[in-house]
């Protein structure tokens, strides 16, 4: 049976991550073509979504009002997905006009039309998500932006192998789950730091301006 204090610990990671993505669509927009930022935007949200929901099914479960399996069995396809969605907008930050237009559609086909496993579209779009935030941390020279999306990147995969352990035992719950606040805690200092440090103001990272975009 699983406890309510780990049932509403649950949306907290959530909450970290819907804030950190929430700020990074904001400072993002106009930074990427429109194929980009709409994959990054429906992505993110996608995979916000399937944690709450997961949250939801949670708590449901431990207040006893029913075991509502959809809500579970759906999180780890959907979140996979909303991240390999995400991975491949991120790939393209500050790619401009037909050369970025070019480049997503080369990405497109084999993020798509494989058949990847649902762990292998996590760590997949995992992966890419962290290395387009990364490659904008570091092209902003902000090193400690960069350590905590390493730090994000790691707590998440560590989170990932968490998953597959007994969630029996009571002590793999809790540890579970701060592994996951610190992941989305990580996240979500790192988009703060972008942020204050005028993410937002930024017109590209490359030689062109990044309006022609939209």
């Amino acid at each position: 049976m699983v406890s309510i204090p780990i049932a509403l610990l649950d949306f907290v990671p959530v909450l970290l991550f819907g804030a950190a993505v929430v700020l990074l669509q904001r400072d993002l927009y106009g930074k990427m073509v429109k194929g980009a930022y709409a994959l990054f935007a429906a992505g993110t949200i996608d995979a916000t979504m399937a944690g709450f929901l997961k949250a939801v099914h949670k708590l449901l479960y431990a207040l006893g009002v029913c075991d509502f399996q959809p809500l579970k069995q759906m999180f780890f396809p959907v979140q996979a997905i909303g991240f390999l969605l995400a991975g491949c907008g991120a790939l393209y930050i500050g790619a401009r006009g037909p050369k970025g237009r070019k480049a997503l559609a080369v990405a497109a086909p084999p993020a798509f039309t494989g058949t990847f496993i649902f762990v292998g579209i996590m760590l997949t779009g995992l992966g890419m998500l962290y290395a387009g935030l990364g490659r904008v941390a570091a092209k902003m020279k902000k090193p400690a932006a960069v350590a905590l999306l390493v730090v994000s990147f790691v707590f998440s995969l560590g989170m990932g192998y968490l998953a597959s352990r007994d969630f029996a035992q009571p002590v793999m719950n809790w540890m579970a789950e701060l592994v996951n606040v610190v992941a989305q805690g990580s996240l979500l200092a790192a988009a703060l730091i972008l942020h204050r440090s005028g993410l937002a103001e930024r017109e590209c990272f490359g030689n062109e301006s990044c309006r022609g975009s939209y």
